[in-house]
């Protein structure tokens, strides 16, 4: 269990690595994840609403009105045909372009997207919708490839996961505006109901695009395009009034460590040497971070906990983004004090738990007012759990594990193995959560409990504590060959370039 004290959540530790600038920057391009999360819990609340189902949904005689099981499951799983091709071009924007014109792209592309889904509820066609959905996902891989790499890449090594981290705290914030907008909006008998929130979708995009411009573009980028003043300004703005000479001796040591890298960037290199590991441990990540079910609370909560008929949805997923936020922020705070492998082992181990639980609870049928409670109960430890665990400990490792000329096309890699998971997992759920098909209801935790158990071996063997490292010293860290659970135990050259970088970034702020 990771050790807590009263000094792990000492905002002093945090905030005097922030410079006004870094902030700004950090505080921007996170503002940019909240549309990610008004598109998934939006989508998860307003699938459950009587005016959505109505409208896009099959009728029985008594007027009772249900989303058939293919829809759903293309609804909620052809996104990621979006979200891939977002993934692979935001990737290469970020590669050629840089990262802030990723970033607005994107923005302007999520424009064009919430036009499309809005006006869905005009033509009364439910595939405008479904295809303005996989669209708007396009937008999300394109964030997804260049977010949290900026983050990783401007920060100093001791707040990088704190920062990269935030992408998990974007998320709650935003799931818990939308889902109270769905709330209040829910009562409404007409399409209002469910186009009032998608209507949303236009003000973060406009915002993000209209200042992206003001913050520093990532100075590590511009140094692997031979733009080194410009790169030097960045990190003196980054690093703030009264830092300048220090941010001309980490820029010098970024630029040597990236001279004595043996890799050219190509595809070929993600497998060749150290990387082979890197590449393993990004993918394992990926995968696990969808395999262990957050889909189902995420994409389905809504609509099941709606099943179980005795609790009205929409409560408990305002209740759930409530928990998200809140625990979120803890698990950000505790990913640099604590560090990346106690968090991701504790929380496998209780995510196994916690679904273990739920599946025995759905064992014996009719499940009762009693149980079903229960299960409701799971339903939001999970939840709890994983925002504050495996959450934001993916978007950290997936930016600060590559070497540095591969960092894009590892994300571009390590996002195509998360999309594929959750594109399987995402179309089956249905038809394991509903009759006619499997019928498991809430037995789906048997499975999912299975691989978060398998999740608890992988992190023990396979995570590397990369917690207070630069990324120039993570680079020699897997240089040197090192077994990946004594990463935390490594000490370097204090004449290393790599440990340089940290300690600059440690102790000249």
């Amino acid at each position: 269990m990771p050790t807590i004290t009263k000094d792990t959540f000492d905002p002093a530790y945090f905030t005097k690595y922030f410079s006004k600038n870094l902030a700004l920057a950090c505080g921007l391009v996170a503002i940019s994840t909240f549309n990610y999360a008004f598109d998934q819990q939006g989508f998860n609340s307003t699938q459950a609403m009587k005016a959505f189902t109505r409208e896009f949904g099959t009728c029985n005689k008594k007027g009772v009105c249900q989303l058939d099981t293919y829809f759903l499951s293309l609804l909620n799983s052809l996104v990621y045909i979006g979200f891939a091709a977002g993934a692979w071009i935001g990737s290469l924007i970020s590669a050629h372009y840089g990262r802030r014109m990723t970033i607005f792209c994107m923005s302007l592309w999520a424009l064009c997207t919430a036009t499309i889904l809005v006006t869905s509820g005009v033509s009364h066609n439910k595939w405008q919708l479904l295809v303005g959905r996989v669209l708007n996902y396009v937008y999300i891989g394109m964030e997804l490839a260049s977010v949290p790499v900026y983050q990783s890449e401007v920060v100093p090594a001791p707040i990088r996961g704190m920062a990269v981290g935030s992408y998990q705290v974007s998320l709650g914030i935003g799931g818990l505006l939308i889902n109270c907008i769905c709330r209040g909006t829910s009562e409404i008998n007409d399409n209002r109901a469910w186009m009032i929130p998608y209507g949303l979708y236009y003000i973060i995009p406009t915002f993000v695009a209209c200042f992206i411009w003001f913050i520093p573009e990532s100075p590590r980028w511009l140094l692997m395009k031979d733009r080194d003043e410009e790169a030097l300004q960045a990190l003196k703005k980054l690093r703030g009034v009264g830092h300048e000479l220090s941010a001309e001796t980490e820029l010098e040591l970024i630029r040597v460590s990236l001279r004595e890298e043996a890799d050219k960037g190509s595809y070929a290199d993600l497998f060749k040497g150290h990387n082979r590991r890197r590449t393993f441990v990004v993918c394992g990540i990926a995968f696990f971070f969808q395999a262990t079910g957050q889909v189902f609370s995420g994409h389905y909560g809504a609509t099941f906990v709606a099943s179980l008929g005795t609790v009205n949805p929409f409560n408990i997923t305002v209740a759930q983004t409530a928990i998200n936020t809140v625990t979120s922020f803890i698990g950000i705070l505790l990913i640099d004090r604590v560090g990346r492998r106690p968090l991701w082992l504790t929380g496998s181990f209780i995510l196994f738990v916690v679904l273990m639980i739920m599946g025995g609870l759905g064992v014996n049928q009719p499940v009762s007012y009693g149980t079903s409670q229960g299960i409701v109960a799971t339903f939001l430890l999970f939840q709890l759990t994983y925002v504050a665990t495996l959450g934001p400990l993916y978007y950290t490792a997936m930016a600060e594990i590559p070497a540095s000329r591969l960092r894009d096309k590892t994300v571009r890699l390590g996002a195509t193995v998360n999309i594929v998971t959750v594109f399987v997992v995402s179309f089956t759920l249905p038809y394991l959560l509903q009759a006619p098909y499997a019928d498991l209801g809430s037995k789906v935790g048997f499975i999912y409990g299975s691989l978060a158990f398998l999740s608890i071996i992988f992190g023990y063997f396979f995570l590397p504590e990369l917690k207070g490292r630069s990324l120039e010293e993570v680079e020699k860290m897997f240089e040197a060959g090192i077994s990946l659970r004594k990463f935390k135990e490594f000490q370097s050259d204090a004449n290393d370039v790599g440990a340089a970088v940290t300690k600059l970034e440690e102790d000249d702020i």
